[in-house]
């Protein structure tokens, strides 16, 4: 299969022979250009798979770029991705892997994920995993997500909201303060202590801050996950999230 190297090589030394001079752009005579022109149409119609190449490569390097980017906006961001005091943590809290979802109680995608989610926490001993509130898609969006935060300033270990989040995700309807009220209570929660809380400044900091780490990161959708130090936004299922879970473990998708 001819290369790109092969085409760049061939277009530089007809360049360079129909030049006097640097080979560039000005050098050509209207007649010079239009028979480049025509020599490298004639060749990509000839040899077709060279734009299957082309394309294949563009796609590598831009996939390597956007890791990068990712790779960055991480490392600038890491303690509050994977150490805030305002996340909630479950798993192993000292695991050799950090898992972080964003998402939105209205999210159809994010009840999927949940299940995912329970399924390779349960699978994987070593995986700590932070849920982030990431209310994008409504203002009862907004209202659960509220509650939420509520729900974790009252459990610090993390039992109870998990209970509460199986609940409100996985539960019918929108989700909004009265369904995420109900959840709580459904939990066992203090919801008169809830409903002091909404007005905290906890709780508007906390969606503020997730709002300004999903920005950086470029997210804008639900579910997204931070793993390591891949960025993943969507429902991938649980091969794709343990593949990732196992290069931010061993750089391979199996350890």
């Amino acid at each position: 299969m001819p290369s790109l190297r092969l085409l760049a090589s061939a277009l530089f030394a007809l360049a360079m022979f129909g030049a006097t001079g640097p080979a560039s752009a000005q050098n050509f005579s209207d007649t010079q250009r239009t028979d480049i022109e025509a020599i490298v149409r004639n060749y990509l119609i000839t040899h077709p798979e060279v734009l299957e190449e082309a394309m294949a490569e563009l796609t590598k390097r831009q996939a390597a770029a956007e890791a990068q980017k990712h790779e960055a906006s991480i490392t600038m961001n890491a303690q509050a991705i994977f150490n805030s005091p305002r996340q909630v943590n479950l798993g192993n809290k000292d695991g050799d892997v950090t898992f972080v979802e964003f998402f939105d109680y209205n999210c159809g995608y994010c009840k999927r994920a949940m299940n995912d989610m329970l399924e390779i926490m349960k699978a994987d001993p070593k995986l700590k995993v932070v849920l982030k509130e990431f209310p994008v898609l409504s203002q009862g969006s907004v209202e659960a997500a509220q509650v939420a935060v509520a729900v974790r300033m009252q459990d610090p270990t993390g039992k109870k909201y998990l209970d509460f989040h199986q609940k409100l995700l996985g539960g019918r309807g929108q989700a909004d303060k009265a369904h995420a009220m109900a959840a709580a209570k459904e939990a066992g929660l203090d919801t008169a202590r809830i409903e002091k809380d909404l007005s905290s400044a906890e709780v508007r900091t906390t969606i503020e801050e997730n709002f300004k780490l999903a920005e950086a990161m470029g997210m804008n959708g639900t579910p997204s996950y931070v793993i390591g130090k891949q960025i993943v936004v969507g429902a991938i299922g649980v091969d794709g999230l343990k593949e990732k879970i196992g290069i931010a473990r061993c750089g391979k998708a199996t350890c």
